[in-house]
């Protein structure tokens, strides 16, 4: 399978650490990818990766598109009540599929502490499949009940490693994300 978790790596060799979360304590979403690539950890920046469609969607949706600068973008985001993070504080993957990423390394990102300093998430978003099984066998077990419930949605990978869904498609299914963040604001 694909997107299956590799366990041949050994745990004390660290490849890729992750970056604080964007967000504020007005966040109605949560975004999580898996860990970010290498031309991510390169510009130090969440989706750096100019052929991943993270940033067009996040365009489409929030006006926080690839041409801005990155604080502009995020600003945007956080503004709109969307919070982005990764799944993984630190993982061994060499290269930057997720596929390659070794569980047996994976070091979660602290979740409870998050959730509780973010109180008025109500849903929580996947970049993927990986990050969404990642989530699922290691952090839901070991989250305090009340954060178990949060309602979850795997969406469709912007990677450019996963193109075979158009933009449109990806547009469209994404669109829970703003449609979410929109809802609450109105509450």
């Amino acid at each position: 399978m694909a997107n299956e978790l590799h366990d041949s790596a050994p745990r004390t060799f660290i490849y890729g650490v992750g970056f604080p979360p964007v967000s504020d304590e007005r966040a109605r979403v949560l975004i999580l990818g898996s860990l970010p690539g290498q031309r991510s950890l390169q510009l130090r920046q969440y989706y750096g990766q100019p052929r991943n469609a993270f940033w067009g969607i996040m365009g489409r949706l929030f006006n926080a598109g690839p041409e801005l600068p990155y604080a502009e973008r995020t600003q945007r985001l956080v503004d709109s009540r969307v919070a982005l993070w990764d799944v993984c504080a630190a993982a061994h993957r060499p290269g930057s599929l997720d596929s390659s990423i070794s569980r047996a390394s994976v070091v979660t990102n602290a979740f409870a502490d998050f959730l509780a300093a973010h109180r008025r998430i109500g849903l929580i978003c996947f970049n993927g499949s990986t990050a969404a099984a990642l989530y699922s066998r290691i952090v839901l077990p070991e989250l305090p009940e009340a954060f178990r419930t949060i309602p979850v949605k795997a969406l469709p990978s912007t990677s450019p490693a996963h193109a075979s869904m158009s933009f449109d498609e990806k547009l469209s299914r994404w669109s829970i994300v703003r449609d979410h963040a929109a809802k609450d604001a109105r509450m």
